[in-house]
């Protein structure tokens, strides 16, 4: 089975022997021959083209007696397939299709794609394949579609499941289980790696040995178990395939059916696969050297010429149609008839093994693609009407091979996903390809499989980027240059993943189902996948919070989908059409976006509530459903206006050196990650920067589809720029909406409103928690690098051998923590940190804090917003202002196009119509934050709104729940004042805002009373608190303050804890006295 897994080169032996004249190729062991050399010089004749092509011995064919038609070619393939049926190697394995046994499944199984790509549906499933095995070597492989627990191996028959004990909780059964990495015999040890969505886990039982192994995406995990007995021979006493899956846990099972992505050598599949296979494959090398041919006596190359000077085929004219026919013929025949496809197992095989492997080598796995070949052999494929069946198949294959396909640095940028992807956009181009993608039953999971792809987990990081370099290591420059090489490349193999992933979702969003043009329109096949993924997604949530939700991967592919059409546009290089994100003037949006009833929509919760509360508490006039219409930047002034048809261009596209470019060294520093206040010298630049005159220029005269350089990912193919460049139909702004869009979305055309409306909500949902995965790896390395520099400085002062022992022990572990958070690091700055993805949610933080203030006008519309607007703006804000390397400066970050943020906070912080109390500390907090830092602190007090109604509003919101902020904020702001004040010219406060609060107090008596009375209770109870803690420290340890050093007896952990938390309350306490004391002093 090892060399199914191989690719075969269909057009490596015609040209190599042509030029070489080597003898010996082709996989049944022929000694064939292309062309004798006595021959003369001119063309060959009609018998020696045919051996070639169908690599014969030389002068195997005589000349017939009548003229070669299929007829003739089909009694030769017949004779080659009789000497493939014998050279097939026999073993002992079954010849039936093995699946799982329905009288052994206990819980509860859901069927997802028949036949086995299952999903649990019950708190613990467990199921026995019904191909048992007592002597051999064996094995199945299991591909995660989830990453939880799931424990996966062999059982005997005699075990018996329920519903808390699986394969592994019996002294008969073994299961591996990476989410607790464990391996399962009655009693669990620990065992192998953790694994990860996408992993392909292959179980491995010898019964010679008595031994049971499991591999993780081909490499060996080493002896699980050993000692492995059966107690006689025969069905009833051998080992079965037996998986335990947790609820909502999915995996799919491959006992044979289709070749291995991993085969171990030396082992056996439970289900045999067809003799047919090998013969297949053969056929399709035929067909390669059949165009080889065709393609040496069309071309006009000069080489090619001078090639056919020298040894020519007979015209293939009348050659070409009866050999292909003769082998579509024989081809189709091995599969079978369409209307049994169950019955010809051999169908899948075929497709997913031979076929897949021969359309890859056509097209070619890198750059540049040969599409005209390809879009040869699809021709003849379609000519037959069984070749529906083959491509349904097909998709689904590829589909499946970009879930688990890894990426692997030498392979770099053509690696993970990209030739599957490739080959799957080039065959989608055509429509009947299209229209028979979305006829399939697995339309939707293979749409799925093909916007996944496999995330690195720390195992697979340490294999994608062996070197590790940051600034404080103080090693060769090797290391470091070749840290940001490995960055490249990996940007670099991402960029073109992403690339296709564009023009796929392109490719759907322009298709319209035939026979349905009345009620369907360009978007609507789309948009149909969209809503159904995230219904879905949504519900899973709950159900697999240990594994992960498998939708996230596709849900995050979407997202950037969506963002690179939405910011970076679509149209050709010469069409002045910006992106939707980057038009200036006027904007308006669909209001009715908000009141649609389908599922998809309807249980979103809003601002003001849920949809049913507000359907009750606020009549419905039907004027909500009217197009709001605003000028962008509308609520900043005209001195301080920033906007895209101003002369002063936001910052994602301010032409300005210091905003957009990023030094190499600057850059490195950011990629190997700033842990330390030790400069790097690096001179390697590893995120390439916009060109300034481009810049300059996207917001005034071109489109934002035009390729950038070095930051937009592009085809390097100049023939696919047709394709590239396609316009939407109906995807302009502006497109009319109607009510029935209320009861079913499907019936409009998708709108550039409607995709950010979805974004914003992918956005919520996926990439919010991993920025806050990616900040918690920064954290993480910060943090183990100022450990691991403190480690080594009491290394070099201790003398005592003990404690230096104990110390290296503590380095190894900080150093192994440390160079793990820097390849995370690396990894999500790759991923996520993109400057054009930047630069996307920069531009859709100003349309939507725009959008949100409009509609803050109108409470009718504004208590139905979604609360994943205001989330997902609030978040992203924060993520490009965190981001590493940062995307502008503090200085232009809120002047250049978010000074409406401010706006928005200060407005509706302390709002009574934003129901969530989580949203407006969301913003409250926001506030806090902002006014730490001198150059936010002078946006807040340029701002009217925030000079109008921030004071009276953070007296007001000084409450039980939010005081904690607005005391932070208040602190700030008063920074300075009475006992506290300072020369320090670093004290970052405001005399404005100062000003401000003691007029409110002055003019507002009841407000003050009020908020002292407050404020006097809160101190209170904090220094209740604060006294309480330390009591309660003392008498649990038994501690006096006279005795502090005791204090080091106790365990660390407890220690942190209690000194965290007396902080804590010793904090609050003093900001509550400044409080007190700035107000009063104002007062």
């Amino acid at each position: 089975m090892a060399e199914e897994g191989k690719r075969m080169s269909p057009f490596s032996s015609g040209l190599a022997l042509l030029l070489s004249g080597d003898k010996s190729r082709g996989t049944n062991s022929q000694k064939s021959h292309l062309i004798s050399y006595h021959d003369d010089i001119g063309h060959q004749s009609v018998e020696r083209t045919i051996e070639h092509i169908l690599d014969l011995h030389h002068n195997s064919i005589h000349a017939p007696s009548h003229s070669i038609d299929t007829n003739f070619i089909r009694s030769i393939l017949k004779d080659q397939a009789k000497r493939f049926e014998l050279a097939h190697e026999v073993n002992n394995s079954p010849r039936k299709r093995v699946s799982l046994e329905a009288k052994n499944i206990c819980g509860r199984f859901k069927n997802i794609r028949k036949p086995l790509l299952i999903e649990s549906v019950a708190a613990f499933s467990s199921a026995c394949a019904d191909a048992c095995v007592w002597r051999g070597k064996w094995m199945f492989e299991v591909v995660l579609e989830t990453c939880g627990v799931q424990q996966l191996g062999w059982a005997k028959l005699s075990c018996s499941f329920t519903d808390h004990r699986g394969v592994g909780d019996d002294e008969d059964s073994y299961a591996f289980d990476g989410k607790r990495v464990t391996k399962w015999n009655k009693a669990a040890k620990s065992y192998g790696q953790p694994w990860a969505i996408g992993d392909v886990i292959g179980c491995c039982i010898d019964l010679d040995k008595g031994e049971i192994s499991f591999y993780r995406n081909g490499s060996s995990l080493g002896v699980a178990f050993d000692g492995v007995q059966v107690s006689g021979q025969g069905d009833g006493y051998g080992f079965c395939p037996a998986v335990s899956l947790s609820d909502g846990e999915k995996c799919y099972l491959n006992f044979g059916s289709h070749p291995f992505v991993y085969p171990i050598e030396g082992f056996d599949p439970l289900q045999a696969p067809p003799p047919s296979r090998r013969f297949a494959g053969y056929l399709l090398q035929s067909l390669g050297r059949l165009l080889e041919a065709e393609a040496l006596e069309r071309s006009d190359s000069a080489y090619f010429h001078k090639l056919r000077r020298v040894k020519r085929f007979a015209p293939l004219k009348d050659l070409f149609d009866p050999v292909s026919r003769a082998i579509f013929s024989e081809f189709f025949g091995l599969i079978g008839n369409p209307e049994g496809q169950d019955n010809y197992p051999d169908l899948e095989y075929i497709t997913w093994g031979p076929l897949t492997s021969f359309l890859i080598e056509v097209l070619r796995s890198q750059e540049p693609h040969d599409r005209a070949t390809l879009d040869r052999v699809l021709d003849l494929f379609l000519q037959y009407p069984e070749s529906d069946m083959v491509f349904q198949e097909l998709f689904m294959a590829l589909s499946c091979n970009c879930k688990v396909a890894p990426l692997v640095l030498t392979q770099c940028p053509y690696t993970g996903s990209y030739p599957y992807l490739a080959l799957a956009c080039q065959i989608l181009r055509r429509r009947e390809m299209m229209v028979l993608w979305w006829q399939s039953h697995d339309f939707t999971v293979s749409f799925e499989g093909f916007l996944s792809g496999k995330v690195p987990n720390k195992q697979d990081l340490k294999e994608l980027m062996p070197t590790v370099w940051w600034p404080a290591l103080f090693e060769d420059s090797s290391t470091r240059s070749t840290m940001a090489l490995t960055v490249r490349m990996v940007s670099e193999a991402i960029s073109k993943i992403e690339e296709l992933h564009r023009q796929l979702c392109g490719l759907v969003i322009r298709f319209t189902p035939p026979g349905l043009s009345s009620q369907a329109s360009p978007g609507s096949v789309f948009r149909s996948f969209m809503q159904n993924l995230i219904v879905r997604a949504r519900g899973m949530d709950h159900r697999t919070a240990s594994g992960g939700n498998p939708s996230s991967n596709v849900l995050l592919s979407l997202y950037t989908v969506i963002l690179h059409l939405l910011s970076e546009g679509i149209g050709s290089p010469s069409d002045e059409k910006l992106g939707f994100l980057h038009r200036g003037g006027s904007r308006h949006f669909p209001q009715n976006i908000f009141f649609r009833t389908d599922l998809y929509f309807s249980s979103l919760p809003r601002i003001g509530g849920s949809v049913s509360q507000l359907l009750k508490s606020h009549k419905f006039t039907g004027k909500e459903l009217n197009e709001v219409e605003w000028e962008e930047g509308f609520m900043e002034s005209e001195d301080f206006r920033v906007t895209h048809s101003s002369v002063n261009k936001p910052c994602c596209c301010s032409p300005s050196e210091d905003d957009w470019v990023q030094t190499p060294r600057e850059s490195l520093r950011y990629m190997g990650g700033a842990t330390s206040g030790t400069s790097s010298k690096a001179s390697c630049k590893v995120i390439p920067d916009r060109p300034q005159n481009v810049v300059a220029a996207e917001c005034s005269t071109r489109g934002l589809t035009d390729e950038i350089e070095d930051d937009k990912p592009s085809s390097s193919d100049g023939s696919g720029s047709g394709f590239s460049y396609q316009s939407l139909n109906g995807l302009g702004s502006g497109a009319t909406v109607t009510n029935q869009s209320l009861s079913d979305g499907s019936a409009e055309a998708l709108g550039e409103e409607e995709l950010l409306d979805v974004m914003l909500l992918l956005y919520y949902m996926v990439v919010a928690p991993s920025f806050r995965q990616a900040f918690y790896h920064m954290s993480q390395q910060t943090q183990s690098a100022l450990l691991l520099d403190d480690t080594d400085k009491q290394i070099r002062e201790k003398s005592c051998p003990e404690q230096v022992k104990r110390l290296k022990e503590a380095r190894s572990v900080y150093h192994e923590e440390l160079v793990d958070s820097v390849r995370h690091c690396s990894w999500y700055r790759i991923s996520l940190f993109s400057r054009w993805k930047l630069r996307g949610m920069y531009a859709s933080c100003m349309w939507v804090v725009d959008l949100l203030l409009v509609l803050s006008d109108s409470d009718s519309v504004f208590l139905y917003v979604p609360e994943y607007y205001v989330e997902s703006l609030v978040d992203s804000f924060h993520a490009l202002r965190r981001s590493e390397p940062p995307f502008v400066s503090s200085a232009v970050f809120l002047k250049q196009g978010l000074s409406s943020f401010v706006t928005f906070c200060v407005k509706h912080f302390n709002d009574p119509r934003i129901l969530s109390a989580d949203i407006k500390d969301v913003l409250l907090q926001s506030i806090s934050v902002l006014v730490q830092y001198r150059d936010f602190l002078v946006v807040f007090e340029n701002n009217q709104e925030a000079v109008e109604r921030m004071p009276r509003g953070l007296l007001s919101a000084f409450d039980n729940r939010s005081w904690i902020p607005v005391t932070n904020i208040l602190s700030r702001l008063c920074k300075g004042c009475g006992f506290t004040s300072s020369r320090s010219t670093d004290s970052v406060s405001s005399v404005l805002f100062q000003v401000l609060l003691r007029e409110t107090c002055i003019h507002d008596e009841e407000l003050f009373a009020t908020f002292l009375n407050r404020l006097f209770n809160t101190l209170s109870w904090t220094m209740t608190e604060f006294s309480m803690s330390i009591r309660e420290m003392q008498d649990k340890h038994n501690v006096s303050f006279a005795l502090v050093p005791s204090l080091l007896n106790l365990e660390i952990n407890d220690l942190v804890c209690y000194f965290n938390f007396l902080l804590l309350g010793f904090s609050l306490f003093i900001c509550c006295m400044l409080e007190i004391v700035a107000v009063c002093f104002h007062r």
